[in-house]
Order: C-alpha cells, then sequence, then structure tokens
C-alpha cells in the first residue's frame, strides 16, 4: 500500500488550522499541525513531511524565517513549501519567492479546496491541466 503523503501544518490560528487539519485528513493525508515557527522547524526534521503549509506571521520565528531556515538546512531543503498568509502585498510574495517558496497563497483569496488542489499538484498526485480543469468550474 502507497505511504501517505505527510503535510505539516504550520499555523498559529487554532480554528483555521483545525479546519485544514480536518479536511487534509479527510482528503487522505498523514497531518501534523503545529503552532509556531520553533516548532516547524523541529517537526520539519522529526516528521520529515513531504509538503509544509506554513503561516508568515507567527510568534517567535515568522514564516519567512522558518522558510529561509529549512532551504539553507541540507535535511529540509527539498521539501515543498506553500505559503498561506494573510500578506498579500506583492513584495510579500517576491520575499518568499526569493527564500525558495513552491507557492504563495493568499487566505483572503482562496478557499480550502483551493488549498488542497495546490497540495495535490505540488505533491504530483494531480496533473496541472486537472488542477485547472477543477478551478474552472
Amino acid at each position: 500500500m502507497e505511504q501517505k503523503k505527510k503535510i505539516l501544518l504550520v499555523e498559529d490560528d487554532a480554528a483555521l488550522s483545525g479546519v485544514y487539519k480536518s479536511r487534509l485528513l479527510m482528503e487522505g493525508f498523514d497531518t501534523r499541525e503545529v503552532n509556531n515557527g520553533e516548532q516547524a522547524l523541529s517537526a520539519a526534521l522529526e516528521y520529515k513531511p513531504d509538503l509544509i503549509l506554513l503561516d508568515a506571521m507567527m510568534p517567535k520565528i515568522s514564516g519567512f524565517d522558518v522558510l529561509d531556515i529549512l532551504r539553507n538546512t541540507p535535511e529540509t531543503k527539498n521539501i515543498r513549501i506553500i505559503m498561506l498568509t494573510a500578506l498579500s502585498q506583492p513584495k510579500d510574495k517576491e520575499r518568499a519567492e526569493a527564500l525558495g517558496v513552491n507557492d504563495y497563497l493568499v487566505k483572503s483569496q482562496v478557499v480550502i479546496g483551493d488549498v488542497v488542489e495546490r497540495v495535490k499538484y505540488h505533491l504530483g498526485m494531480v496533473t496541472p491541466d486537472e488542477g485547472q480543469q477543477q478551478n474552472a468550474s
């Protein structure tokens, strides 16, 4: 049987985190949630997720710093990372891209289904074409 893909959900808003976690579990992902940057870094090493959904604004260490550290750590540099953030400024997106993020989603502009589609896309579970069609409906 195929190993479940592992998602690390890094989100300090407990309500939002809960919604995302239950949806990802429903979609068949092995999901772990943490709520600050420090936990995100230790979980990335210990849990070895296939993909990290990363909030930008968090206590202790920001999502940008987490992204930077993960990309500069040999064990975590190839983990796919999607930033899911309230920051909609182009400069924030550019900063994330410069740090090596795989995708940048603004919370106010996506619904959870979109996020799940992007997760599946980055994990190679849907073709880009499939992703496009579902967005059209």
